[in-house]
């Protein structure tokens, strides 16, 4: 791994740090993940491979991204504050989320690149995945699928909670998990 790639798992790694403190829902909060997201995959994507099952792959891999963004939105801690404004605090739960999903990349990479390339290939080839750079597209996939949904999730909570931080569900106020 180079250093680039340190300072983005370190990036990664200091949002999930924000998210615990807890923010305001706001312009800069929502631009501030896709930011860091999108220059990761400019740093990493060169193409995005469509032979063989690269798009399987991929799909396989941002449903998982899918699935932990959404999961970790859900664990998160969502109200509106006496000033109007949305606010969300990632519990323990949805930290540990995000380390999964940083985590499980961030391991993928050294496993290839600290001897598991064989294993990866041999994967590979048995599965129709055509190369590296499938990998690349779908693990970038993964990250991408797992911010933006988070976002999304976590943005609609908020458009629906009221002054109590209730949740307006078909105009009754439900409670909020935490």
């Amino acid at each position: 791994m180079t250093t680039t790639d340190y300072l983005i798992n370190f990036a990664l790694v200091a949002l999930v740090i924000l998210q615990i403190r807890g923010s305001r829902l706001d312009l800069k909060t929502a631009i501030r993940p896709v930011v860091c997201v999108a220059a990761a995959a400019f740093y990493y994507l060169h193409g995005f491979p469509t032979a063989g099952n690269d798009l399987v792959l991929a799909m396989v891999l941002g449903g998982i991204g899918l699935a932990l963004g959404v999961a970790c939105a859900l664990a998160t801690r969502v109200w509106r504050a006496e000033d109007g404004f949305a606010y969300a605090k990632a519990s323990r739960v949805a930290a540990a989320l995000s380390i999964v999903g940083i985590g499980s990349r961030l391991l993928f990479e050294e496993f290839w690149t600290h001897g598991g390339t064989h294993a990866i290939v041999s994967f590979s080839v048995a599965h129709d995945i055509t190369g590296q750079s499938a990998w690349v597209a779908g693990l970038v996939t993964m990250a991408l699928a797992e911010v933006l949904s988070r976002l999304i999730v976590i943005r609609i909570r908020g458009a629906r909670t009221n002054a109590t931080g209730a949740p307006i569900v078909a105009g009754r106020h439900q409670p909020v998990a935490a």
